[in-house]
C-alpha cells in the first residue's frame, strides 16, 4: 500500500468551467488505498477512483441489470466465443490537469496500454505496481487474455485463449478501468511512474484537485465530460470513520450525503423530516475468513467448529439490528444457482468441542481475530461483532485475542496472509455468482490476495472454473451447486449476514440511488 501520500496537493491546473448548483459534500468510511485502482480490490478504493475518475468499455446498469455501452459505443462477439471487438466512443478526452495536457483523444492505444499492464510480466509498466493485480489475478485474465490489438485508432480486439461467458461482465469492474497510454509514457520519460497512483487522470466525469490523508478527497466537475455533465460543480468526500460522527455531521448540514450508516443510525434518523433513508438489499456478504494456510485452521474439523460455536442469531441482532440476513453460503439466495438445499451451521457447542477434540485440540487452543477500526455496511459494529466471536470461541475453548486495525492496514495485511480469523466482507459487480466464487475461493486467488481463506482445492478450482466456460445457464448453475455445497462442507468461511444497503441524504440532494453492489455513481445529483 503507498503511504507517502499522506496529504499531497494535487492542484488542477487551469480554473475549469464548473457545473451550476452547489457541491456535493459526501461522508465517507474510509481513505482509499490510492488511486491507481489496479493495484487494489477494496471497495473504497473503487469508490474513490473508479467510479468518479475512469470510465471502463462496458458498464454494468444495476437498475437495468445489463451491461451498456461504456467508452466502448459496441461490440461484437465471434461464434467461437473467442474474439471480441469494440468499438471505441469518438471524442472523448482524458482530464487536463496540472500535471498532464492530453494531445489527442481516447484511443485503441489506451485500452491496449491498460490491459497489457496488466497481463504482461515484461512490460514496462507491469512491475509499478508493488501490490500485483489482484482482481486481474485472481479473475485469472493473464490465462485467459491471449491478446489484446489495436485494429484501427477506435477498434480494439480481445482474442481469448478459450470461451469464458463471465468475460464482458468482468469488464465493467473497476480494475477495468481505462488508463492514457500517453500520460503513462510521460510518467515513465521522467521516471515519475509511481505518480499514477497518486496523480491519477481518467476520463470520468470528475477530476481530482486534492487528498489529505484521514480527512477529505476533493474533486471537481470534469468540463469536457463525454457523457452527461454532473449537476454539482465539485465533490468532496469526507473520510469520517466514526458512523454515528457521519450521521451528525450529515444532521449538522455539513455534508449532504453520508454513506455506510449503521442501522442503529438509520432508524434513528426515518423520523427526521431534513433527512432521507434511501436503502437497497445489497449483493454483498459479510464473513469471517478463515486462515486455512495456518495451524490449526488447515484442518476442517477446526473450521466447522467454529461455525457450529458461533451464534449468528444474537450477531445478527446486536450488530445489524434486523436489517439483514443470515448468510450461509457466499452469496445471498435471490442469485440464480443459489444452492437451496445446503443446511446452515446451526449453534451446537457440545458438537464444536467434540469436533475440536477429534482435531486433536481438547482443550482449545490461542489465536487472534482482525477487525477494521471504522464501521461499514458490511460490518456496522466492527467492535460488537468482534466481541461477540471472542465469547463464542472462549465456550468451546478458543481463546482469541482480538486485533483492530485501520482499514488499509487491514486489507494490505490479510491480502499478504498474516490474519487467523478476519472479519471481511465482499461485494459483487454484476449479480453473478462468479463475482464471488473466483474472487473468493479459486486457486489464483490465494496468490493475489483476494482469496482471505487462503483456501485452494483443486477439486473446487475445477468447478469453478469449469463454470465460466459455458454460456449455459443450466450447466453453469450445476456446478455451483457442487462448489456451493463443498464449500460449506468444508467451512471455508464463517458466513454472517447479507446486509441492506442504506445511504442517507439530506432533502435537498435528489438524483441518487443506492447501488446494491456498493458502487457510487454522482452524474444525476443535485444539490438544492
Amino acid at each position: 500500500m503507498m503511504t507517502r501520500y499522506g496529504a499531497l496537493a494535487l492542484l488542477v491546473c487551469s480554473p475549469l468551467a464548473l457545473a451550476a448548483g452547489k457541491p456535493l459534500t459526501v461522508c465517507t468510511d474510509a481513505n482509499p488505498e490510492g488511486f491507481d485502482v489496479v493495484q487494489y480490490n477494496s471497495l473504497v478504493t473503487t469508490n474513490a477512483s473508479a467510479d468518479v475518475l475512469m470510465n471502463r468499455l462496458v458498464e454494468y446498469d444495476a437498475q437495468a441489470h445489463k451491461l451498456v455501452p461504456g467508452l466502448a459505443a459496441s461490440w461484437q462477439v465471434s461464434a467461437d466465443g473467442l474474439n471480441y471487438t469494440f468499438k471505441l466512443r469518438p471524442g472523448v478526452t482524458f482530464h487536463t490537469t496540472d500535471y498532464f495536457k492530453p494531445g489527442r483523444k481516447l484511443n485503441a492505444d489506451d485500452v491496449v496500454f491498460t490491459f497489457q499492464r496488466m497481463l504482461d510480466p515484461e512490460h514496462p509498466w507491469y512491475k509499478t505496481a508493488p501490490n500485483g493485480y489482484p482482481h486481474a489475478q485472481s479473475m485469472q485474465f493473464p490465462k485467459l487474455i491471449k491478446a489484446v490489438s489495436k485494429v484501427d485508432d477506435l477498434t480494439v480486439r480481445f482474442e481469448l485463449n478459450y470461451p469464458e461467458a463471465t468475460f464482458l461482465s468482468s469488464l465493467s469492474m473497476g480494475f477495468a478501468s481505462i488508463y492514457s497510454a500517453e500520460y503513462a509514457a510521460q510518467l515513465q520519460a521522467a521516471g515519475k511512474q509511481a505518480d499514477l497512483n497518486s496523480k491519477p487522470v481518467g476520463t470520468g466525469p470528475f477530476v481530482l484537485k486534492s487528498f489529505q490523508k484521514d480527512s477529505v478527497v476533493r474533486y471537481v466537475a470534469n468540463p469536457a465530460y463525454w457523457g452527461a455533465k454532473p449537476k454539482v460543480p465539485a465533490l468532496v468526500y469526507a473520510i469520517t470513520p466514526d458512523a454515528s460522527v457521519r450521521v451528525q455531521k450529515l444532521k449538522a448540514g455539513e455534508c449532504q450525503l453520508a454513506l455506510s450508516a449503521k442501522p442503529q443510525d438509520v432508524l434513528a434518523v426515518k423520523g427526521d423530516s431534513a433527512v432521507k433513508v434511501l436503502e437497497t438489499p445489497a449483493f454483498m456478504t459479510a464473513f469471517v475468513g478463515i486462515n486455512s494456510q495456518k495451524k490449526p485452521f488447515d484442518n476442517a474439523l477446526v473450521r466447522q467448529a467454529i461455525n457450529l460455536a458461533f451464534d449468528r442469531a444474537t450477531y445478527l441482532k446486536t450488530v445489524f439490528d434486523g436489517t439483514a440476513t443470515a448468510a450461509t453460503l457466499p452469496y445471498p439466495p435471490n442469485t440464480w444457482s443459489y444452492n437451496k438445499a445446503v443446511k446452515p451451521y446451526s449453534l451446537d457447542v457440545a458438537k464444536a468441542k467434540k469436533l475440536l477434540a477429534q482435531a486433536g485440540y481438547p482443550n482449545g487452543f490461542d489465536t487472534t481475530v482482525w477487525v477494521r477500526s471504522s464501521s461499514s455496511t458490511l460490518n456496522p459494529n466492527p467492535k460488537a461483532g468482534a466481541e461477540l466471536l471472542q465469547a463464542d470461541l472462549a465456550k468451546v475453548g478458543i481463546r482469541a485475542q482480538i486485533r483492530v486495525l485501520e482499514w488499509g492496514e487491514l486489507i494490505k495485511r490479510g491480502k499478504a496472509g498474516e490474519h487467523d480469523l478476519l472479519f471481511m466482507g465482499w461485494a459483487g459487480d454484476n449479480g453473478d455468482p462468479d463475482n464471488f466464487l473466483t474472487p473468493q475461493f479459486s486457486c489464483a486467488a490465494v496468490q493475489s490476495g483476494t482469496n482471505f481463506s487462503r483456501y485452494c482445492d483443486p477439486k473446487l478450482d475445477k468447478l469453478i472454473a469449469d463454470g465460466k466456460k459455458t454460456s449455459d445457464f443450466a450447466v453453469r448453475t450445476k456446478l455451483y451447486l457442487q462448489a456451493q455445497k463443498l464449500i460449506s462442507d468444508q467451512a471455508v468461511w464463517l458466513p454472517l449476514a447479507h446486509p441492506t444497503a442504506y445511504a442517507l441524504t439530506r432533502k435537498e440532494v435528489s438524483g441518487f440511488a443506492v447501488n446494491p453492489f456498493g458502487r457510487v455513481n454522482f452524474n444525476s445529483v443535485a444539490v438544492q
